[in-house]
């Protein structure tokens, strides 16, 4: 484990970058949103290759608008109307991809110094004290983030405990290109998705209400596939969710042999290729993140289920601990299987 200063926010309080080792493995972590910066491996020949995106400063976390590596609350995705109902009160929150909320508001999880509890060679963990009525939201919600290197794999335990009922749905929104960050596009990767039902959305990305199978459609990728022309921002539902850790997705890179799998113990996620990511600031080491450079698979409560009785429930009762992993676990193959 390393430490060191990344920067500083305007006020003066003290960004730092924390570095998790594990045998080949290393992951680099900042604490302004909790932000994911590096994760390097080595491809199949043995050399090292940075699979995440990240900047070298402070200010371009600050001045870009993906949430690029952040720590996303306290809900993640999209709340239709910008608006939920909670124990018969009618909550509103800022529109800010309107007329939706989107990842938590203006000044969500992700534009936040988290502090530190404990820091070791491969975990760290991070915590973030949200006060009752930040960003519209309900109750002082008190997160725990834990991100442990180890077994050839990135595991993120997240932990919140609430005073008040209030909606928790946290994620990580890592952008990931397997080929390593600055080798442009994604579209040679391979994906698969091994869940038969997803959510169809209207034209503002906002669920139907349904969950239909992907049976017939472009979002059957329940066998490895190269993405091609495609582009992809929805939600899948994980088959036979019951809280426990199951395969939400896979993806492989045959240039340089990186196979990554992504477990989850939430009952959706969220696969987005990128399709926005053009005009950022320039990445580490000036590399340039074009249009689908990277993607997400961002584990997750359905979109707008606060808004939709149907879909598994992301309220978070007053006291009650909520308790989510997620783990991306690195492979190496010559071509696959």
């Amino acid at each position: 484990m390393t430490e060191k200063l990344f920067g500083k926010m305007p006020d003066g309080t003290p960004v730092e970058e924390y570095t998790l080792r594990d045998g080949e493995l290393s992951c680099g972590v900042i604490t302004y949103g909790g932000a994911l910066r590096s994760l390097v491996l080595p491809d199949r020949a043995g050399k090292p290759v940075d699979i995440l995106l990240g900047f070298d400063t402070l200010e371009d976390y600050q001045r870009q608008d993906k949430y690029i590596g952040a720590l996303i609350g306290r809900y993640a995705n999209r709340i239709g109307g910008s608006r939920f109902v909670l124990e018969g009160q009618e909550y509103r929150l800022a529109a800010n991809e309107s007329p939706n909320h989107l990842h938590g508001g203006v000044t969500g999880f992700d534009k936040q110094v988290w502090g530190v509890e404990s820091a070791l060679e491969n975990t760290l963990t991070l915590t973030l004290q949200s006060p009752d009525g930040q960003e519209g939201y309900p109750g002082n919600l008190e997160v725990t983030v834990t991100y442990t290197l180890g077994d050839s794999a990135l595991s993120i335990d997240y932990r919140a405990v609430s005073d008040r009922t209030t909606l928790c749905n946290l994620t990580n929104h890592a952008y990931w290109n397997l080929s390593g960050h600055n080798s442009g596009d994604i579209r040679e990767q391979q994906f698969r998705l091994p869940n038969s039902r997803y959510t169809p959305v209207d034209a503002g990305a906002i669920p139907t209400g349904t969950i239909d199978p992907v049976e017939g459609t472009p979002m059957d990728l329940r066998q490895l596939q190269a993405l091609g022309k495609r582009e992809y921002d929805h939600n899948w539902a994980i088959d036979n969710w019951d809280g426990t850790l199951r395969l939400a997705a896979q993806a492989f890179s045959p240039g340089t042999g990186i196979d990554m799998e992504v477990l989850t113990t939430l009952p959706g996620i969220q696969f987005y290729t990128g399709n926005f990511l053009d005009g950022c600031p320039k990445g580490k080491g000036g590399a340039v993140y074009p249009r689908h450079g990277a993607f997400c698979l961002e584990t997750q409560y359905y979109p707008n289920s606060p808004n939709i009785p149907d879909f598994p429930s992301a309220v978070l009762p007053a006291g009650e601990v909520w308790r989510s992993k997620t783990v991306y676990r690195f492979g190496k193959r010559d071509h696959h299987d």
